[in-house]
């Protein structure tokens, strides 16, 4: 039997609305703003009273015409902002009136298959290890330009070391641990080669693109909005990251007796 035009309506519209949410935060997005991106997609399309719960793990929804509610699960949870401009100015356009629902669904569609922009690998790695150098010279009040080529090397290796292990493991915190135990070890190294190098500095621009410094900026405005639930969880989140990084590196040096 198949479903009244109605009843297809606003199951496109839930569809709609869960795979934007999820994308969201897939993308770093604070919790409030894809609450808000997808009562905004809900509103606009007629719905007069949508109900959004939003967690870092997944998404529920339900609406009252249709008498329809469910969820999705997140699995992954990255850093690719452009992904949630672009979702967000797709509510935006909707409110507007200058697409359609159909186009909306078509575009958040292609997108949770994988289609939205993206930096390659190559260009990600150089710019870990911009970031390595130049915030090893922010953090560091006294350093050597010695270790700051190095800083950047350390730090598109372990950057390359987090992302291919991560391909292999569920775990993120696992892949985090294994990349500060590279970068440490080649530190190490190169410390050895060039005694001039202090593997304090290199260190500390080294591990900066792995540091959670979204995730913790997130969680305190998700905390500041009153969604402590997700606001905890980010915590928690940002904390074993710190916890994997610190590890790694200090399982390292306490190996080598440094």
């Amino acid at each position: 039997m198949s479903a009244r035009p109605g009843e297809l309506f606003y199951q496109d519209l839930l569809e709609t609305c869960l795979t934007a949410g999820e994308l969201m935060i897939e993308g770093g997005s604070e919790m409030y703003r894809v609450e808000d991106t997808m009562v905004r997609i809900a509103k606009s399309a007629g719905e007069p009273d949508p109900r959004v719960f939003v967690v870092p793990t997944g998404v529920f929804m339900s609406l009252d015409h249709g008498n329809y509610c469910q969820s999705t699960l997140v699995h992954e949870r990255n850093i690719n902002l452009e992904l949630v401009d672009r979702i967000n100015s797709l509510s935006r356009a909707f409110a507007d009136k200058k697409i359609t629902l159909q186009e909306v669904k078509k575009e958040v569609t292609k997108m949770a298959k994988g289609d939205y922009p993206n930096f390659p690998i190559w260009l990600q790695t150089i710019g870990a290890a911009i970031l390595s150098a130049t915030l090893m010279v922010l953090f560091m009040n006294n350093y050597d330009w010695v270790d700051f080529p190095a800083a950047a090397i350390v730090g598109a290796i372990g950057f390359l070391s987090f992302y291919y292990f991560k391909r292999f493991t569920n775990v993120k915190f696992l892949a985090e641990l294994v990349a500060a135990l590279i970068m440490t070890v080649i530190a190490a190294g190169l410390v050895q080669l060039f005694p001039q190098m202090i593997i304090d500095h290199i260190l500390t621009g080294a591990l900066m693109p792995l540091v959670p410094g979204l995730a913790l900026t997130n969680a305190l405005r998700d905390l500041f909005k009153g969604d402590i639930l997700s606001g905890m969880v980010k915590i928690c989140e940002a904390l074993l990251t710190a916890f994997a990084l610190g590890g790694g590196v200090g399982i390292v040096l306490k190996f080598l007796g440094a």
